[in-house]
């Protein structure tokens, strides 16, 4: 069997996500359902500059231990008048005390709980064509009113 290299990442930008207030929906099949509006933002990066554009929402399950299952999607306009849509989808959970300072929009150290995505990008620009054929990873951080999530590049 052929020895196999671990894969690599590499930095390709930071999004930081505008939100609207949550909308509740209340108790679905799996949890508590919410719907967070997307209504801007900034993406930066050494690969990938813009801005969020104001559309797009993240449809949550927050499961019975507290877990969150993020289910992102949006789009961006490149500094350079290319549109990107980004599919994200990942979990952020933690100890039920630092769970309950985001959900109050305190300020929470990153590294006290999980929040972690893996992203798939998509354009029509020749461009950017490159988005259409990579993996992305993310590690986030929940902020009032905001999410700020670091894409890598899996090579």
């Amino acid at each position: 069997m052929p020895k196999l290299a671990p894969p690599a990442l590499t930095h390709v930008c930071d999004l930081e996500v505008t939100l609207d207030p949550i909308r509740e929906m209340g108790a679905g099949r799996a949890g508590r359902r919410r719907i967070i509006p997307i209504v801007g933002g900034r993406v930066s990066g050494p690969r990938l500059n813009g801005r969020i554009l104001n559309l797009g929402a993240d449809w949550q399950t927050i499961f019975e231990d507290g877990m969150a299952e993020l289910d992102t999607r949006y789009g961006f306009e490149t500094d350079d008048g290319a549109t990107i849509e980004i599919s994200n989808y990942g979990y952020r959970h933690g100890p039920v005390d630092v769970i309950a300072a985001i959900a109050r929009g305190e300020e929470v150290d990153p590294a006290s709980y999980y929040m972690r995505t893996h992203a798939r990008l998509e354009t029509g620009d020749p461009r950017y064509a490159w988005v259409n054929r990579t993996l992305f990873v993310g590690t986030g951080a929940r902020l009032d009113g905001q999410v700020v999530v670091s894409l890598f590049a899996l090579d």
